[in-house]
């Protein structure tokens, strides 16, 4: 099925805040505890934050198609920095392209940009995804949520001109 990338609209963040729960606690448990996902992504949280969060960051968010129309697959971010700030898909769309579809579009905006290097704090379960994808182990980071400690590394990757990587 295609993936569509689409810009963020401001109806979209509670649906982002459950797929940005369900993707956390439904594809890290192999590498993080549950009280780490718990921290990482509490059930409850301040809806006016996330929004004015998801307002400043202005996601891409991914959409596939389904029986009932299109649903939102996934969602990402490129700040003026090079900064990706999320990267998530939803567990009933991993291994489907959504992740790459984000990733080339993330590129593609780094292209258009003029933005030479992106970078992430990445988690261990997206640590193989983001290195397939050229990107490479900067720092290994431990970070504090909540008063729980989750491992991650700080992963970044150099572009050329018109946004292709190094070494690609």
């Amino acid at each position: 099925m295609p993936v569509l990338i689409r810009n963020f609209r401001p109806g979209d963040a509670p649906a982002l805040r459950a797929l940005f729960h369900a993707s956390v606690h439904g594809l890290t448990g192999a590498q993080y505890s549950p009280q780490q996902r718990a921290a990482w992504a509490p059930p409850v949280y301040d809806m006016a934050q996330w929004r004015a969060r998801l307002q400043a960051n202005q996601p891409f968010v991914a959409e596939m198609a389904s029986d009932t129309g299109t649903e939102i697959a996934g969602f990402s971010d490129l700040q003026a920095s090079g900064y990706i700030d999320h990267f998530f898909v939803a567990p009933a769309h991993a291994g489907q392209g959504v992740a790459g579809a984000l990733m080339a579009h993330i590129h593609a905006q780094a292209a258009l940009r003029g933005t030479g290097r992106l970078w992430a704090d990445v988690s261990l379960t997206a640590e193989p995804f983001f290195a397939k994808c050229g990107f490479a182990v900067e720092a290994r980071q431990q970070v504090e949520r909540h008063g729980v400690v989750l491992a991650n590394a700080r992963m970044a990757k150099l572009l050329l001109p018109g946004g292709a990587g190094v070494g690609q």
